[in-house]
């Protein structure tokens, strides 16, 4: 570009960067500081060569943390970035609470899982739930914007897709869980069990839908296997009920219910072959 050229695509960047809404925290520090909240909740692995600081070192160091990036946000905060912090952490045992069921419902269900040990240190479904939970805090406090960007974190390394508006029960088990959607409005009970390639999903995308429930309701104790898609903010799963794998839902099932995807199976003719 010439120097006339590069003049005129600065000012066009800088007429379009004054029109954002938003100023925003970097991915990177947002990812850093859900990791490091979760490894000071579950301080099970070590990094060599590191040496930690005490507990109550590190607690005041995450509030710190948190403080800096809710910054960028500051204008669009419904409190001071100290009230929030404050409240955000004063919910911090209650979610630990939620996660080691969550831990326990995982190791208790999976026959590979060695123990809980294994599933908060390795398990991709574990640390997409861990982080929709601390998100989720977030969005009750009216933060705007950086309880997604943790989602979008944890979707980046797991595959599974938790908005962190959802609504989630105790004792939650994602299994394997490449390719899980869960939508914005979606509502799931306790003790609930889903598989890798589910979607919870909408059945219109429109932006004028944006204020509805556009995702279904999954009640408690509910089965659901590998790649099914339940649909729409109407559709309620009973509780009690099992979604087989392939299976597209887009109406409610009563309680108790099991519903299936029929493969038809034909035998070849060696005589048609030939």
């Amino acid at each position: 570009m010439t120097p006339a050229e590069q003049q005129h695509f600065f000012e066009r960047m800088a007429t379009q960067n004054a029109s954002f809404r938003y100023r925003l925290p970097s991915r990177p520090d947002a990812g850093r500081f859900i990791d490091n909240l979760i490894r000071f909740l579950f301080p099970i692995t070590q990094d060599c060569q590191h040496f930690a600081l005490s507990t109550g070192d590190t607690y005041h160091d995450l509030n710190n943390k948190l403080s800096c990036l809710l910054k960028p946000l500051e204008e669009h905060l419904p409190a001071q970035r100290e009230v929030l912090v404050e409240r955000f952490f004063d919910r911090l045992p209650d979610t630990y609470d939620e996660l080691l069921l969550d831990a326990h419902a995982i190791s208790a269900f999976d026959p590979a899982a060695a123990g809980v040990e294994e599933v908060i240190a390795v398990y991709p479904g574990f640390y997409a739930i861990a982080v929709y939970r601390i998100a989720h805090v977030l969005t009750d406090l009216a933060v705007p914007l950086l309880p997604r960007m943790m989602t979008e974190h944890a979707h980046s390394h797991t595959g599974i897709d938790i908005h962190p508006n959802a609504q989630i029960g105790s004792s939650f088990f994602v299994d394997h869980g490449t390719g899980v959607v869960i939508g914005e409005t979606a509502i799931i009970g306790n003790n609930v069990k889903i598989y890798q390639g589910v979607t919870l999903g909408a059945t219109n995308v429109a932006k004028s839908m944006a204020s509805k429930k556009r995702h279904p309701t999954i009640e408690d104790n509910v089965i659901i296997y590998a790649n099914a898609t339940i649909l729409g903010g109407r559709t309620v799963v009973g509780h009690d009920s099992v979604i087989g794998g392939n299976v597209w839902l887009t109406q409610s099932v009563e309680p108790y219910s099991l519903v299936y995807h029929t493969s038809q199976v034909e035998v070849r003719s060696l005589a048609t072959e030939s």
